[in-house]
């Protein structure tokens, strides 16, 4: 598997977005509804699956975006495609505030295993299709369930995840514990099993839940701090209730501050 070699710059902060390079010829592919902006000379194009295969079967393409159905995601990518005679440029946004993590799959075993909605583009020829997890442990309670994605290739791929992105490099027999849902991605010579948070108040009161995912070196391992998941717990029981009654945000009066302000 050859992948196309692109190159890339990251912009901005917390709202990121890459851009990237391709030369005539050069194709990059990404999520529907990624794209930002494109140059003049790119051509864009929705195909059946991830196109890292160019000389597959029908009945193989239907299987591979199958496997991508399997994790949430749909049948279809897009192809971004330089079909004039100079370098052209592609930018493609961040979905909510986090970072863009670039991985070359190329410098680092051509795969990584992550979570079914980080991957936002990649080079074409770099194979998007599911990791299926066998022990029942984290199909019943890895917050991911027994799919996870994986990015297979030798070339450039580009994960999103919420709030600040921690890498991790674990030693051999080093063990890290994670909230399954701040779990973004990790090496494939990672071991990955769900722990349970044990004591009866640690697991009603606790508020992390009842499960932590065990990450067992060597390998890199990819932590968010912003879940998408957490963030929208947040923005719902932050929102205008039944009869446009809010929470009382940043007031220690809290409802009683409605009240005095009008607005019950």
């Amino acid at each position: 598997m050859q992948a196309h070699e692109i190159d890339y710059r990251l912009i901005g902060e917390e709202m990121q977005a890459v851009e990237i390079e391709l030369d005539p010829g050069e194709t990059a592919i990404a999520e529907p509804g990624s794209l930002m902006m494109m140059e003049q000379g790119i051509e864009m194009d929705t195909i059946f699956g991830d196109g890292s295969r160019e000389n597959e079967s029908f009945l193989g393409k239907v299987w591979n975006a199958g496997k991508r159905a399997l994790t949430g995601e749909g049948l279809f990518m897009t192809a971004f495609s330089n079909s004039g005679l100079g370098k052209q440029k592609v930018y493609f946004a961040a979905p909510y505030p986090g970072k863009i993590i670039p991985f070359d799959l190329g410098l680092n075993g051509g795969k990584i295993i992550c979570q079914k909605d980080a991957f936002l583009c990649a080079a074409k020829g770099v194979s998007v299709s599911l990791e299926f997890r066998k022990r029942l442990g984290v199909g019943l309670f890895g917050g991911e369930g027994f799919i996870m994605q994986k990015l297979e290739g030798d070339g450039m791929a580009f994960l999103h995840a919420g709030g600040t992105i921690i890498e991790k490099e674990l030693l051999a027999g080093e063990r890290l514990r994670v909230d399954t849902g701040c779990l973004v991605g990790f090496q494939p010579s990672v071991d990955y099993d769900i722990q349970f948070v044990g004591g009866i108040k640690n697991s009603l009161f606790g508020g992390e839940g009842f499960f932590y995912a065990q990450l067992s070196g060597p390998g890199k391992v990819y932590i968010q701090s912003l879940p998408f998941s957490r963030l929208a717990d947040k923005i719902i029981s932050s929102a205008p209730k039944m009869g446009g009654k809010r929470k009382g945000e940043g007031s220690i009066l809290g409802g009683l501050g409605d009240l005095l302000d009008g607005d019950n």
